[in-house]
């Protein structure tokens, strides 16, 4: 089993930044890979960023590519998502995942564990 607690939502004028952190307890978190993924109302859950175990290979979704980083600490069992630049596009619900794989993936169904999710709200 896995928990995985997201923090670091809020409201946040557009233009601002936020940074999300996603505590993980359980398996062993360095051997595998992690993905941060948001909902909108009315839309599908979709892809936002992931790391590979390791944190050498990340891949990041167009929609917010050059605004959004995303990262981990393995030795506090931590991943962040930086956000810069939020635009009110961005406005969701962000869960972060755990997929029992050492290499990361961009679909839902590829992960088998899920955060609570944290609101980010960004107004215009």
């Amino acid at each position: 089993q896995v928990q995985l607690v997201e923090s670091g939502g809020g409201l946040v004028q557009a233009g601002g930044s936020l940074r999300l952190s996603c505590a993980a307890s359980g398996r062993t978190f360095s051997r595998y890979a992690l993905g941060w993924f948001r909902q909108a109302p009315g839309k599908e859950r979709e892809f936002v960023a992931a790391i590979s175990w390791g944190g050498g290979s990340t891949y990041i979704a167009d929609s917010v590519k050059g605004r959004f980083t995303i990262s981990r600490d393995n030795a506090k069992r931590t991943m962040y998502l930086q956000m810069n630049s939020l635009k009110p596009e961005d406005t969701a619900v962000y869960y972060c995942a755990f997929r029992s794989a050492s290499y990361y993936s961009t679909e839902v169904g590829s992960y088998n564990y899920w955060g609570q999710g944290t609101q980010v709200t960004v107004s215009s």
